[in-house]
């Protein structure tokens, strides 16, 4: 099967993208949609499965060594995305979430970060509020088109698929990182 991602190095990035992402101390991502293809895998007992993708998840972990809390906020009481944040050690990973708007702004609270330094990417209706609160919206380019409409900035991968680390690279080069995440890979 061939390779689903798109081939080539991500687009420019135009003034007022970069002015945003520039700012970005924390990045929210939901899970079923974004982080994975949005299928659910349920076995005859109820237990589910998801796949993630790896560079997503190299794409999170940079992020946090280099200055950005990652939050993973999913409306599903997901054990499957629990253990993933955990596995990448991130910062922040809330599942059972009702109201990811809410949360998103009790995180920059917390954290002592304005809501325009935070970033959510998601992909369906259940992220517009996080969205719409955050200073910059981003999401798969498999996203509900509602969703896809209201965004900042799409990626050119889908949910799963290496959007997330689209993101993370859109992040790391907005805030000059990008050659200090390259330069610890070549050393």
């Amino acid at each position: 099967m061939p390779d689903p991602r798109p081939a080539g190095p991500l687009p420019p990035i135009d003034a007022e993208l970069h002015g945003r992402a520039s700012r970005i101390r924390l990045a929210c991502f939901d899970v079923d949609g974004t982080l994975t293809d949005g299928q659910l895998w349920l076995d005859a007992e109820g237990r589910e499965a998801k796949a993630f993708h790896i560079h997503d998840g190299l794409g999170l972990r940079l992020l946090e060594q280099h200055g950005v809390r990652v939050a993973l906020l999913t409306a599903r009481n997901s054990a499957v995305a629990a253990a993933r944040g955990r596995e990448l050690r991130l910062s922040e990973v809330h599942t059972g979430v009702a109201d990811k708007r809410a949360l998103l702004l009790e995180l920059c609270a917390r954290h002592g970060f304005a809501p325009e330094a935070a970033a959510m990417m998601g992909d369906d209706l259940v992220d517009l509020g996080a969205m719409a609160a955050a200073g910059l919206a981003a999401a798969p380019a498999d996203a509900h088109p509602w969703v896809l409409a209201r965004a900042h900035w799409r990626s050119r991968a889908g949910g799963g698929r290496g959007a997330a680390r689209e993101f993370c690279d859109l992040l790391l080069t907005a805030q000059g990182k990008a050659d200090a995440v390259l330069s610890g890979f070549l050393a």
